[in-house]
């Protein structure tokens, strides 16, 4: 049996072919898979479980016809979805995490984020992030009319690419020492999060102990999965047509 990670799969209407790509995905690993954890930002924005775009129902029957395959699926909020609440996560017959949980993965505990917390020195997006995490402002959007909200995402995201462009690449890069805090903390040397868009797998050093972070890519030319076993980890990726 093995553990499925994904995250940054940014499905929106105008990218079919990574909504194509993510079904083909649960097709092809159905057999043989206990659980999905899918780490933030699996649509490219969310403005609430009462938007009626035809993208989200049809994402939540695939997901519930993978949940009725006695398979668990988890998902968590990213820096895209952070409204996705248990009306969509019902539909799909999927269980809503907290932001940050320590699991325990074939015995070793391990630590899950979205990531976008861990990069501390992008002052202006942890404000941000601060602002769009309490449950005031949330509650203030929600309460909006759906045509309200989607101009209001479409100007986020807009902004957020702008301010992007500005910032040196280091800066939207995870911050090493709050790596080293944040699993301290939670007395893990493993780490499994999504956000950066940088794949890869990191060795570390935590007071002497050998640890390691791995991060999840994002959807757009390749799909990235991780598939976690008893005996083994495998970061693996293929093109998506």
């Amino acid at each position: 049996m093995r553990t499925l990670f994904v995250s940054d799969v940014h499905l929106h209407e105008s990218r079919p072919q990574i909504t194509r790509a993510f079904f083909d995905f649960l097709h092809t690993y159905k057999d043989g898979t206990e659980a999905l954890y899918i780490l933030g930002d699996f649509f490219d924005a969310w403005i609430g479980d009462d938007d009626d775009t035809a993208l989200n129902a049809e994402v939540a029957a695939e997901l519930k016809q993978f949940s009725d395959h006695g398979i668990k699926i988890y998902l968590m909020h990213g820096n895209r979805d952070f409204l996705l609440g248990e009306k969509f996560a019902a539909q799909a017959g999927a269980t809503l995490l907290p932001e940050n949980i320590v699991i325990d993965l074939y015995g070793q505990p391990t630590l899950l984020l979205h990531g976008d917390e861990l990069c501390t020195c992008d002052k202006d997006y942890i404000i941000f992030r601060q602002q769009v995490r309490s449950a005031q402002w949330q509650a203030q959007v929600l309460s909006q009319p759906l045509q309200a909200r989607r101009t209001l995402a479409a100007q986020l995201r807009e902004k957020s690419q702008a301010m992007n462009s500005l910032k040196a690449e280091d800066i939207m890069d995870v911050t090493p020492d709050e790596v080293i805090q944040v699993m301290s903390r939670a007395g893990v040397t493993r780490l499994i999060h999504g956000h950066t868009h940088r794949p890869a797998r990191h060795t570390l050093n935590i007071n002497g102990v050998t640890a390691e972070r791995i991060v999840l890519g994002d959807w757009h030319d390749s799909a990235w999965v991780l598939e976690a076993t008893a005996n083994q980890l495998t970061l693996t990726h293929w093109a998506i047509e």
